[in-house]
């Protein structure tokens, strides 16, 4: 087990033969043979090593470390689960944030993610009810790893936390894509595009000597815009860097009479586009800056070729309805322990809130007999 303050007695777990578990503070402590359980950013941005070590360099509140729960059999690490911990070790949580889009442990191919789980779960229990959040419901293992976690003695609380809308674009070019939206979106994009011809300027930057002037204008963009400061303000710009240097950043910057009025920042990962992060100058709202970059970008998206998914990350806004047709659940998952008071609590609350529902139902299905 490694020696820092993390690994302590706060995290004390008892001897278990092979395969065994081991909690590493950081990505560099990590064994070499861990390397291939992460994903290639390429494939898949939200499993990658990159998307872990901005996380953990950039996005998490003070007070918090990252905590890597490593799975090995015979000295090989199989199973990875990144995680975060409070400096005095008194609660654990997903290494996530409201970055995240998609959260998931980590297997080895043809790994016992079931094997995992329990020896995960055994680290878990006694402690306060760990909080894993943005997980894709299908992911690979996901099911077993959760029935480890139960064997180890967890109760293992599902709950929804965001929608992802999301739209299949494999084989289609922009035409195609326009004319299966709303009209009335149909409608804005012509007549605001046309409208915007003669002013307009559209820069697409993947990185290079534009990178950083294209950063310096997203700050400036999204500092003008209706948003909240960003809790984490070195998140994006470190990951617009990384995912440039690893080839997968499409950062898009509209200007009107030299004017930046909307950005977007897009990543290319696994044959999907996903939409990160989007400002407009609201002084410029009546231009439509949004819309109008949003079709350049998927324009420009769409002749690159290989792109068979849009994403528009994050939750339910509005406007993702207008761009795409699905919606996909991303759940999270409490892991209670019920010999301890605040395990107990947690589960108690759970089954409260679930009773409270059950009735809602049954009395809007009463109403409306």
């Amino acid at each position: 087990m490694n020696g820092s303050a993390l690994s302590g007695t706060a995290f004390a777990i008892e001897e278990v033969t092979a395969p065994a578990l081991a909690i590493h503070a950081a990505l560099a402590e990590l064994p070499p043979g861990a390397a291939r359980l992460f994903a290639d950013p390429a494939e898949d941005l939200f499993a990658s090593r990159l998307w872990f070590a901005t996380l953990s360099a950039h996005g998490l509140s003070a007070g918090w470390a990252p905590f890597f729960a490593l799975c090995s059999g015979g000295g090989t690490p199989f199973a990875l689960l990144p995680l975060a911990a409070r400096a005095d070790g008194s609660e654990l949580r997903s290494l996530t944030g409201p970055y995240s889009a998609a959260f998931r442990p980590l297997f080895a191919p043809g790994a016992s993610a079931e094997t995992a789980g329990a020896l995960i779960g055994r680290l878990l229990r006694g402690r306060n009810p760990v909080r894993l959040d943005a997980l894709e419901a299908d992911a690979p293992g996901l099911g077993p790893f959760v029935v480890g976690l139960r064997r180890a003695g967890l109760v293992v609380l599902r709950f929804a936390h965001f929608g992802n809308w999301h739209e299949n674009v494999a084989g289609l070019d922009f035409a195609a894509y326009v004319a299966a939206r709303p009209g009335a979106l149909r409608t804005t994009i012509r007549r605001k595009a046309h409208r915007a011809e003669t002013v307009r300027s559209f820069a697409l930057i993947a990185g290079g000597a534009a990178l950083e002037e294209g950063i310096a204008e997203y700050e400036a963009a999204y500092a003008r815009s209706w948003k909240e400061p960003e809790p984490f303000p070195s998140f994006n710009p470190a990951l617009m860097r990384a995912s440039a240097e690893a080839g997968l950043l499409r950062l898009g910057v509209l200007r009107l009479s030299g004017r930046v009025a909307a950005v977007q920042f897009w990543v290319v990962s696994g044959s999907r586009a996903m939409l990160l992060k989007l400002a407009h100058d609201e002084a410029l709202a009546a231009h439509s800056p949004g819309t109008v970059l949003t079709a350049l970008m998927i324009e420009r998206l769409l002749k690159e070729g290989g792109i068979a998914e849009l994403d528009f990350g994050r939750g339910d806004d509005p406007y993702k309805r207008l761009w795409a047709s699905r919606r996909r659940q991303r759940i999270g998952l409490v892991l209670a322990d019920p010999r301890s008071a605040r395990g107990i609590a947690e589960i108690g609350r759970a089954f409260a809130a679930r009773g409270r529902r059950r009735l809602v139902s049954m009395l809007a299905r009463g109403r409306g007999a």
